[in-house]
């Protein structure tokens, strides 16, 4: 099954990504891909992760929140449901 995950970097910045495994490819960001986002903002950690039923969904939410603001990833971070309502309607 895939998963939606969002890593915490060293600078503060957050990375979006899918993975079959978060655990496994939480440790390949670790290890670092030179000229990846995550190479130079290492230490991540790994801050968010959910389970989808496909491959698809994984992936068209994956893109959806990268779109996102930081204010509602962090919402999205700590399940904060109304905060995350009160910022899709684009209030602050």
């Amino acid at each position: 099954m895939p998963w939606l995950y969002i890593l915490k970097c060293r600078d503060g910045s957050y990375y979006t990504g899918t993975a079959a495994n978060p655990e496994k490819r939480l440790a390949e960001h670790q290890q670092g891909l030179e000229g990846s986002y995550t190479y130079n903002k290492r230490p991540v950690e790994l801050v968010f992760a959910n389970e989808f039923p496909s491959w698809p969904e994984a992936i068209a939410r994956e893109i959806q929140i990268k779109k996102w603001s930081r204010k509602k990833k962090e919402a999205l971070i700590k399940e904060d449901w109304e905060a995350l309502k009160r910022l899709s309607k684009g209030k602050k």
